[in-house]
């Protein structure tokens, strides 16, 4: 069965690179509009954008801190005023900022769990009023297999996505009872342009982990996104679906 999101209208935090962009433009494939935000990359950006149109759809390209709970507020009112509303929502938005425990700075720590959990935040309580007195909406988060098991060096980074874990099941408790279904995705090592930088060392060993023994492709993420945002997935809700190769069975 194809997925048909015609006449919906999505808006994807992070949406000018990496998994963001292909989740983007597989919504787009589907017929949803995209709104993406970006914080620095414009001109990756409007790239995406263009391309969201290319495949027929609307697209709008709007600069926005994810870790700013007025900026959120700011874009989703503006969404709502172009398109009427906001369907879907993918929080997407990340950084890393490595550090073993006993380095790690306040800095380090804040910057990550503010853009990672207090952004998603940030967006899902921007979305859900509308969603709330329409009584339907899709909400789908972009965890990692690491915040399920931990990572060596990344305890600001695992610590937020475990909270995008609870935050989703939360959310999907709360959201229930008006239609809204809040699911979570949790993709392992992804062959993104930032970790084709990566050293060998780290690509060899999450390969040693994969079952599938290949990484991911950002677009095998944005496909299991288009069937959540999808109806679907509409009995589908607080779950947590890996997209990993068998890498967190590794």
């Amino acid at each position: 069965m194809k997925i048909d999101l015609s006449g919906k209208h999505a808006v994807v935090t992070g949406g000018s690179m990496g998994i963001g962009n292909a989740i983007c433009l597989a919504l787009a494939r589907c017929g949803a509009d995209v709104a993406l935000n970006y914080r620095k990359h414009a001109a990756e950006a409007e790239a995406v954008a263009e391309q969201v149109r290319a495949a027929g759809t609307k697209a709008l390209a709007i600069q926005a801190d994810v870790a700013s709970f007025k900026d959120a507020q700011w874009m989703i009112d503006r969404v709502t005023k172009e398109w009427g509303g906001v369907d879907i929502l993918v929080c997407n938005a990340g950084i890393n900022w490595d550090g073993m425990i006993w380095k790690m700075t306040e800095e380090q720590w804040d910057a990550v769990i503010a853009t990672n959990l207090k952004g998603y935040f940030n967006y899902i309580r921007a979305v859900a009023p509308q969603m709330k007195e329409r009584q339907s909406g899709k909400i789908v988060t972009i965890t990692s297999i690491n915040g399920k098991r931990g990572k060596l060096g990344q305890a600001n980074y695992a610590a937020s996505k475990a909270g995008i874990i609870g935050l989703t099941k939360t959310c999907a408790r709360d959201l229930g009872k008006f239609s809204i279904n809040v699911n979570a995705v949790a993709p392992g090592l992804i062959e993104t342009d930032m970790m084709a930088q990566a050293p060998q060392s780290v690509k060899d060993l999450a390969l040693s982990e994969i079952l599938l023994g290949r990484l991911g492709k950002p677009e095998e993420v944005a496909n299991v996104v288009c069937f959540l945002a999808s109806d679907l997935a509409r009995h589908v809700t607080g779950q947590v679906l890996n997209v990993d190769g068998g890498q967190f069975l590794g």
